[in-house]
């Protein structure tokens, strides 16, 4: 399908899932606003990048996804820049894992604010482009921890869990408009973070790395694969695609079968 003259705005995108997203929304024909809380010559050749390889328009926008402000001027500047937001992509995501009693305040609040409240703000800034424009796509990548637990993580599971309640409340509030809003909810994806962590893995259990991969890191996902960033731009695309317009204030997984058990 064609995406051309629609603007796809995705939060967290220099690399790993959003990068994943951004390519393929503008390999799709949309222009395309990259972000990170970085503001690096390699963030913009990132664009430049995807840029030549699609014909697309792509520009990164630095902001800081911590900051309900920087938030809400980040999808001002994406509107400058291409006239409107017609696709949000709430990706910006952090973790980090300790038992509850020791969980340090300081990051409990980093992941509310980037992985949580950062898609509110977004959101917010962005459905009165989307009214005016008379379409949108609102997408957050929420996870399976969205829909089920596990220990440690009692930060991400909050956030993702709220991330997948905001979703329900912005499909109710536009359910009479051409905007629709879905999380999608990944099990484990095969990212260059995940990767890295495979090494350490492997010393660590002395494993090799096909069982730190089947027996550590896809313990709870049935299929025994990764996702991939492919997958899910393919999934992000048929989202805003006509196939979807009454898909809206749902979630979709993608994780080989986790929440099934």
């Amino acid at each position: 399908m064609s995406l051309s003259g629609k603007t796809a705005a995705v939060t967290g995108s220099n690399s790993g899932i959003g990068l994943g997203v951004a390519q393929a929304l503008a390999e799709s024909g949309a222009n395309v606003v990259l972000n990170s809380f970085t503001d690096r010559p390699e963030d913009h050749a990132i664009a430049q990048e995807i840029a030549d390889q699609t014909g697309a328009q792509v520009k990164y926008i630095q902001g800081d996804m911590s900051k309900g402000g920087d938030c809400r001027a980040w999808i001002d500047k994406a509107a400058e820049a291409f006239g409107s937001v017609d696709i949000l992509v709430n990706n910006a995501g952090v973790q980090h894992v300790a038992p509850i009693p020791e969980f340090p305040a300081d990051r409990w609040d980093q992941i509310i604010a980037i992985n949580m409240s950062s898609a509110f703000h977004t959101t917010a800034a962005a459905l009165p482009l989307m009214r005016k424009a008379g379409w949108g796509r609102v997408i957050n990548i929420a996870s399976a921890h969205g829909l089920t637990a596990s220990p440690f993580k009692s930060a991400y599971v909050t956030a993702k869990h709220g991330v997948v309640g905001l979703t329900k409340v912005t499909a109710l509030e536009t359910a009479e408009e051409p905007i629709t809003a879905n999380a999608i909810c990944p099990g484990y994806v095969l990212t260059p973070l995940v990767e890295a962590q495979i090494p350490n893995t492997m010393k660590e259990y002395n494993m090799t790395r096909e069982q730190v991969v089947r027996d550590v890191l896809l313990e709870r996902q049935p299929s025994k694969s990764f996702a991939t960033v492919e997958q899910l731009g393919g999934t992000v695309v048929f989202l805003c695609s006509a196939s979807a317009e009454q898909i809206t204030g749902t979630t979709l997984s993608v994780d080989g079968g986790w929440t099934a058990l």
